[in-house]
């Protein structure tokens, strides 16, 4: 059985790398799929833990700002005075955590990369092999 192996035609082992190359192509990309898959669930996951504690933050930062104008009126100055005052602060620091947020965000990458550079050393084995 050994002497069949090595007697093999050429067209039988270019049958072969051709199978065995397609099986290796669905293995990389069933890692890349796999690699995203994990990706995205702990995005997701941590997504879900932020919200959760922004719902949270969000109720105390108004009873916050509510006691700041409270606070404000009492010491004398007019209560829509002190609504406005709040407000403005208030929204001048949302935007500047919004614009830290996108920038994060823009630098976040869920790109496969493992799998990617798998398929890269194949290609390049595979140009190897064959020439």
């Amino acid at each position: 059985m050994a002497d069949r192996k090595e007697d093999r035609s050429l067209g039988e082992l270019l049958a072969e790398l051709s199978r065995e190359t397609g099986q290796l192509v669905r293995k990389e990309v069933e890692l890349a799929t796999t690699e995203m898959t994990a990706k995205a669930w702990k995005a997701a996951a941590a997504a879900g833990i932020a919200a959760a504690g922004g719902a949270l933050v969000h109720a105390g930062l108004l009873v916050f700002l509510a006691a700041i104008v409270i606070a404000l009126a009492q010491v004398g100055v007019s209560p829509w005075l002190s609504a406005l005052i709040v407000a403005i602060v208030t929204m001048a620091g949302g935007y500047l955590l919004v614009r830290s947020g996108l920038e994060q965000m823009r630098r976040t990458t869920v790109t496969p990369t493992q799998a990617i550079e798998e398929l890269k050393e194949t290609a390049t084995w595979t140009t190897r092999q064959g020439a």
